[in-house]
């Protein structure tokens, strides 16, 4: 079937199917939080919640690594997933701005734009040329599955909560007719919060507005414009967790108090999250209020399906509130997901933090640092190294850190500086000479408000007392494994000198392995007692982030990256290594606390 016109529509504060009144039941569904492998099986689980659509996001940095190379196999197949969706029976609502917000690396805006388009989200000439190269790549993929021509896309979001964070009309403009100009024929949309200044400055004309938000039904009810439908794109069921934190959850009866509220108003709804899985490798990103915010590596976000698949209180009580919308009875509820039983391993360094810098090749060199950008580092990991000589009593400052330091002189570990504590060090009393040695991380990209974009690195050099050092080579840790191996020493490099000295507080720094034997391969939650701050591979899959501060404990495994037989864990820890890893049967989000998204 192929039609130009859209399968939904609104008139007089109805939605329109085929000409039918039609009620939205959606969840937030993200593809590229979820293996690819269990893409069916949460979007099963959701059909059973009693949704009728699955929205989700795309993200564009996840498509677009390298300028110009666009990736749309496996895990970044997003028809794939559309078409699973059709065929468990769900409609789609898709949402392929530019910009997605998400707790996602720099609002699935590509670090390679942000580092060279200041006016990101406006009509910039530079920012709309790469958005437009974007979607020539991207709405081929999308516009066959369109319900128009028999798929299961029925709603198109133009951009996200613009709203709040700026005023370019013509920007917005530019993107509907984007959409248009390239074949997208269903319903368009925007989304915002219930401000009447956020409605204003997020809407464009021939989409329909929606808004977000945790509770604010009848803010929504009255800042509805013209003949639009009510409906709550984002409706915060849950929420997610910065590091340092506690675990943020609501509670059942709060979350479908506000869903009942918003259905007797004859609204639509799509529950952020209804399953909200993980923030794989580095793709988790930051908030900045005052201070940066690091998203931690679980999106589980207390959702009703939870990371492993798991359902919950919320996920029945939403059962039961759609359940009368639909003509037919809903979908048995799956069984609950296999979990491995609890086993532990020893975790065995292999190479120091600076083995580990030293084995990675110099890729530029400067008078003064260089950022992330421009050295196309994505996230991770960059060390900075300088030969130094410094007057006694001295001190070192970084200017403008993003976002985590780790400082060494001759291979002794000076201390850490972090993007919002002290900026200074203290270097030897006596004075000297040495090799510096920085390692810098990023703590995930900024993914809201006027710092989207905000660069990584060490932004502004590098001060001994008040002179500026100069002469700085750079490299890049890559976001695959550690070698198990250390690097041999290479006497013309400047970490020549730098040793391989264990920390003083006990265990090192540095890489380390741990392996598991296998029988029957299935989901897993990891935990790292002892460790400070590290990154986790699995089978040589990044899994994400540790941190001691919490409040996640465990880093939740699936069950397609193990496999029968052996299967190896490697650790990267900047701060201090744990003596073993350790399998658990139940996921610890750390101490949790009521929160309602405003």
């Amino acid at each position: 079937m192929t039609s130009s016109a859209p399968s939904l529509t609104w008139r007089d504060g109805q939605i329109l199917r085929d000409g039918e009144p039609h009620r939205i039941l959606s969840g937030a569904v993200h593809y590229f939080r979820v293996h690819p492998d269990q893409w069916e099986d949460r979007l099963r689980r959701l059909a059973a919640m009693g949704a009728n659509t699955v929205d989700t996001y795309v993200a564009w940095n996840f498509h677009e690594r390298v300028e110009g190379e666009y990736d749309f196999t496996g895990w970044r197949d997003v028809a794939r997933f559309i078409r699973i969706a059709g065929e468990v029976g769900l409609d789609v609502f898709v949402r392929p701005s530019p910009y997605i917000c998400a707790e996602w690396s720099n609002g699935g805006i590509p670090f390679w734009l942000s580092g060279r388009v200041r006016a990101l989200r406006t009509s910039d000439a530079g920012f709309l040329a790469a958005v437009d190269a974007w979607y020539d790549a991207l709405l081929p993929q999308l516009e066959p599955l369109q319900a128009a021509h028999g798929g299961p896309i029925r709603l198109i979001q133009v951009e996200n909560e613009y709203g709040s964070f700026g005023s370019d009309a013509a920007y917005l403009t530019h993107l509907r007719d984007g959409l248009r100009s390239r074949g997208m024929v269903e319903m368009l949309t925007t989304a915002d919060g219930t401000l009447p200044d956020m409605v204003r400055n997020g809407s464009v004309d021939g989409a329909m507005g929606t808004f977000t938000f945790g509770t604010g039904v009848q803010e929504a009810v009255r800042l509805r414009r013209d003949d639009h439908h009510l409906m709550c794109s984002e409706l915060w069921g849950g929420w997610f967790d910065h590091w340092g934190e506690q675990h943020h959850v609501r509670s059942a009866a709060s979350m479908i108090g506000t869903v009942q509220e918003l259905l007797d108003e004859g609204g639509s709804v799509s529950i952020y999250m209804a399953h909200g899985g993980t923030n794989f490798g580095l793709w988790a990103g930051a908030n900045h209020d005052g201070v940066i915010q690091p998203t931690i590596t679980s999106y589980d976000s207390d959702a009703p399906i939870g990371e492993d698949g798991s359902v919950n209180d919320k996920f029945h009580a939403l059962r039961a509130a759609f359940a009368p919308f639909h003509s037919s009875p809903l979908p048995p509820v799956p069984d609950a997901p296999k979990r491995q039983p609890a086993a532990s391993a020893a975790l065995e360094p292999v190479a120091s933090l600076l083995d580990v810098v030293r084995a990675q090749p110099v890729v530029a060199a400067a008078a003064q640092p260089l950022s992330f950008e421009e050295l196309g580092a994505e996230d991770g990991l960059v060390a900075y190294s300088s030969d130094v000589s410094f007057p006694a009593s001295s001190t070192l400052t970084l200017l403008e850190l993003h976002d985590r330091a780790t400082v060494f002189l001759d291979g002794e570990r000076l201390g850490t500086i972090e993007h919002d504590g002290e900026q200074s060090l203290a270097l030897p009393a006596e004075g000297g000479s040495g090799a510096l040695t920085i390692v810098v991380e990023s703590l995930g990209r900024i993914n809201y408000g006027a710092y989207t974009g905000q660069h990584k690195g060490i932004l502004g050099g590098v001060l001994i007392g008040r002179r500026y050092a100069h002469g700085w080579e750079h490299r890049v840790v890559p976001q695959s494994a550690p070698s198990p191996a250390p690097a041999p020493e290479r006497p013309s490099s400047r970490f020549a000198r730098s040793g391989s000295a264990p920390r003083d507080e006990g265990r090192p720094d540095g890489a380390a392995t741990a392996t598991f034997d296998v029988s029957d391969p299935a989901d897993a939650w990891l935990a790292f007692p002892g460790g400070a701050k590290g990154m986790v591979w699995l089978n040589g899959f990044l899994l994400g982030r540790y941190w001691e501060r919490g409040p996640q404990v465990t880093l939740y495994a699936p069950g397609p990256l193990w496999r029968e037989g052996r299967n190896e864990i490697v650790v990267l820890d900047t701060d201090r290594l744990g003596a073993s890893v350790e399998i658990r049967e139940q996921p610890d989000f750390g101490a949790s606390e009521e929160f309602i998204g405003a």
